[in-house]
């Protein structure tokens, strides 16, 4: 039972404004604590800070037009590996997800191998692979290489994440479902998949997340994403702090904003269930 049972037609959970702010307080205080500690610790080394140095690797304004720095475009590269990463990684898991759950022992053995090829290796392994060892042989670019490597490596988890949905539909669905004489491919797309995007959707943008932070290694093949921009202003003008510190918050509020996503889709479909 959950609060929404509590609630008359028409009501709203109304929210906890003291333990919104208390917490705000602790993740301010936190970050501040994390601030001071670096600065401390460079004032040991003798570090000198140069934060003015840094808005010019992200934006520019020039004749009144806004130009993106090389942090920018960086990051650019990384939204595009990513989307189109998650994208692929979804159809491949529930492809996975289908094959797990079909009556014909080849596909269930296949999906099963790719599962523990996947899960069991190293992702950076996996990048050098594909793109020192299969790309030469069917002439992948290195970009191609990037997405193919994330979406085999997400979308195996991605699989768990759409065959644990699918199972959560009640089997009375499938029953109807064959007792009106839809196949397998309609049953699918008609009943079972729609009740189970509600299951999965959460986890999955939670597996988005993952894969944001994944696409960093990226870099170790020359993509010049975000971390690969970062590496490179970091060899010409020696702002090592400074640039990571900004690299990280970046993929900080990438990262921030789709866990925000999945609690708000959490919290909405717990108000209509």
């Amino acid at each position: 039972m959950n609060t929404c049972d509590y609630l008359r037609p028409g009501e709203s959970v109304r929210p906890d404004w003291k333990k919104f702010a208390f917490d705000w307080f602790r993740v301010i205080a936190t970050a501040g604590l994390f601030v001071w500690l670096v600065y401390a610790g460079g004032s040991e080394l003798g570090y000198n800070w140069q934060w003015y140095r840094v808005p010019r690797y992200l934006y520019t304004f020039s004749e009144g037009r806004f130009i993106a720095g090389p942090l920018l475009k960086g990051l650019v590269v990384t939204l595009q590996v990513s989307a189109i990463s998650l994208v692929l990684s979804s159809l491949l898991g529930l492809i996975t997800a289908v094959c797990r759950l079909s009556g014909a022992f080849a596909a269930r053995a296949i999906a099963r191998a790719y599962l523990e090829l996947i899960r069991n290796t190293p992702l950076l392994v996996q990048l050098f692979f594909i793109y020192f060892v299969f790309s030469p042989m069917v002439d992948l670019s290195r970009f191609a290489s990037a997405v193919l490597a994330l979406s085999l490596f997400e979308g195996a988890y991605a699989s768990e994440i759409i065959r644990a949905g699918i199972l959560a539909v009640p089997q009375e669905q499938w029953e109807a479902a064959k007792s009106i004489g839809l196949g397998r491919y309609r049953t699918y797309r008609h009943i079972v998949l729609p009740q189970a995007l509600r299951h999965m959707t959460p986890p999955l943008v939670s597996q988005a997340v993952s894969l944001i932070k994944d696409s960093a290694l990226v870099s170790t093949i020359a993509i010049y994403d975000l971390t690969m921009k970062g590496q490179e202003i970091i060899a010409e003008t020696y702002l090592v702090f400074e640039l990571w510190f900004t690299i990280a918050v970046i993929y900080l509020i990438l990262t921030l904003s789709l866990s925000l996503a999945t609690q708000a889709m959490k919290k909405r479909l717990a108000l209509t269930g």
